[in-house]
C-alpha cells in the first residue's frame, strides 16, 4: 500500500470490532462500530496547524470520524487531525 495522507490528514487502520460478549457471537450487522485504531500514515502537518501524530499511535476517535476507504481488502479510515479526540499512552 502506498497512500500517502495531504496536509492535516490521518489514515487510522481502525480495531476489529468485539467477535463475541460473554459467550454469545455477534453478527457483523449488530456489531458496533470501534472508536479506536492506530495510525498507519500521517500527512505534514499545515502552514498553521503542526502536526501532532504520527505513524504507529493507538487514537481514540469519533463514532462517525472520518471517510471509510478499502485498498486490498483492507477497509482505513482517512481523518483530519481534529477529528482525534486522543492519544493512547502505553
Amino acid at each position: 500500500m502506498n497512500i500517502k495522507p495531504l496536509a492535516d490528514r490521518v489514515l487510522v487502520l481502525p480495531a476489529q470490532a468485539e467477535e463475541k460478549v460473554g459467550g454469545i457471537i455477534i453478527p457483523d450487522t449488530a456489531k458496533e462500530k470501534p472508536q479506536h485504531g492506530t495510525i498507519v500514515a500521517a500527512g505534514n502537518g499545515t502552514k498553521d496547524e503542526e502536526m501532532v501524530l504520527k505513524e504507529g499511535d493507538e487514537v481514540l476517535y469519533g463514532k462517525y470520524s472520518g471517510t471509510e476507504l478499502e485498498v486490498e481488502g483492507t477497509k482505513y479510515l482517512i481523518m483530519r487531525q481534529s477529528d482525534v479526540l486522543a492519544v493512547v499512552q502505553k
